[in-house]
């Protein structure tokens, strides 16, 4: 009876570790699809600007066009950078985050219902696929279709976190969700850095075919050699982690916008408006950074590196090493409470202090709040809710995540050219008072195993 025992401990054991890895590489592929794009924007509307006026025109080019006269007087006399740029990048990463908003729910409620293996089988699948079609992204619409499948597929954020939530107990809840903080933070980390490296080696042809090789192909050639390393390790060491006598049919057909309303738990609620304010702020903030550097030191891509690599640093080793050894005593809602309260003196800081010393300052303090609040918001969702509810709960909180990183960007683009970066950051700062809010109203969880 004892070396059963202590098999099944150590069958336990392994379907956890196989579970982390795999989840681990999910959600970091996700995060290096959503922002390896980031440092080939303007090389990217240069490219295919070109490529359309040698084929009398496109969609990309009418899109500039329409766009042009939208230019506010402090981007016209800035010539660091092109408002349109800022635009093209904003929709396209727009684009993305309201795919995953739209399809995590989706994604997650199917997961309750089937398991969460097939789902995420399915869902790597689409994301190989979108990485294959970037590769062979001639023509723009062949960009903005992979750009679509890669976010459809992105939405598989919601299974992955219920899969780490099915192996945890209720005490080890939030350490699992820093393990998920960490993948989020390397993925940040390692998706410029693999753009801009990758976009120096060139493999573009001269062909007019809409499926031909374009100047990011290598990228593209990374990202999915990555994507299928990772569906290829599902395949063969992932182990179902959601048993068939926990798994939840749901009948509902409401449209996704209004799956919010749908949650009958206040906490859970509570949690996911607190974290859709707080991406909003955070998000748009977080874009604006590589224009308020520009504005204010001249910094060049080189620097603009670095100053990312500091954020994502500073995510990991938050997330990786302070909230995973602290939570447990702080409690999840006191140390997300804090991360707000973080933040807005991060933005603060941003806002009125222009030397470039106090800007470094601002950068850690930023990526402390949100390492502190990402992981601890997923964990209060997570432990207020019930086992056959996890991947729908998680689902929705994961949305409005995405659907924050669309709105919050394109918002705060337009504050910043609109009205200065002082401005821009100082409301940043105030708008964090809504989370705040909300989270406050959400009770601190038992985490004892029932």
């Amino acid at each position: 009876m004892k070396n059963m025992t202590v098999d099944t401990d150590r069958d336990l054991a392994t379907k956890k570790k196989a579970t982390f890895g795999v989840v681990f590489l999910t959600i970091f592929l996700d995060m290096v699809g959503f922002s390896v794009i980031f440092p080939l924007f303007p090389e990217m509307l240069d490219h295919y600007l070109e490529r359309e006026s040698l084929l009398g025109g496109g969609i990309l080019t009418d899109f500039v066009i329409s766009i042009q006269g939208l230019a506010f007087e402090g981007a016209v006399q800035n010539k660091s950078f092109r408002f349109e740029t800022v635009i093209f990048g904003g929709v396209l990463g727009s684009l993305y985050a309201i795919l995953q908003f739209f399809f995590a729910p989706i994604w997650g409620r199917l997961s309750d219902k089937i398991g969460r293996r097939p789902v995420l089988l399915m869902t790597l699948g689409g994301t190989c696929l979108g990485y294959g079609l970037w590769v062979f992204a001639g023509d723009f619409w062949i960009l903005v279709l992979s750009r679509v499948l890669s976010g459809i597929a992105s939405g598989n954020l919601s299974v992955a976190t219920a899969s780490i939530a099915d192996v945890t107990s209720r005490e080890s809840r939030s350490k699992g969700m820093a393990f998920v903080g960490v993948a989020f933070g390397l993925g940040f980390v390692v998706g410029p850095a693999l753009g801009g490296y990758a976009s120096q080696f060139i493999l573009a042809d001269e062909s007019s075919s809409a499926l031909s090789l374009n100047p990011f192909s290598v990228a593209a050639a990374i990202s999915f050699l990555l994507a299928l390393i990772n569906l290829s390790w599902l395949a063969f060491s992932f182990k179902e982690t959601l048993p068939v006598e926990k798994r939840k049919v749901r009948n509902d057909a409401k449209p996704v916008i209004f799956q919010l309303g749908q949650i009958q738990n206040p906490a859970v609620r509570d949690a996911c408006l607190a974290y859709l304010f707080y991406m909003i702020s955070f998000s748009g903030m977080e874009f604006t950074l590589t224009f308020l550097a520009v504005e204010r030191f001249s910094y060049n891509p080189i620097q603009i590196t670095k100053m990312f690599l500091l954020i994502g640093g500073t995510l990991i080793f938050a997330q990786g090493f302070f909230v995973r050894r602290f939570v447990g005593r702080v409690g999840e809602k006191r140390m997300a409470l804090a991360g707000i309260l973080i933040g807005l003196i991060a933005f603060l800081m941003l806002s009125s202090l222009h030397g470039e010393s106090w800007f470094f300052i601002s950068l850690f303090l930023m990526s402390t709040g949100v390492a502190f609040i990402s992981p601890t918001l997923t964990s209060l969702t997570s432990l207020h809710s019930d086992e056959q509810d996890q991947g729908f709960h998680l689902g929705v909180f994961r949305s409005s995540g995405s659907m924050a990183r669309a709105i919050g960007p394109l918002l705060a683009g337009l504050i910043f050219f609109k009205y200065g970066s002082s401005f821009a950051y100082f409301l940043g700062a105030l708008f964090l008072l809504i989370p705040f809010w909300f989270l406050f109203r959400v009770p601190q969880p038992e985490t004892k195993s029932k």
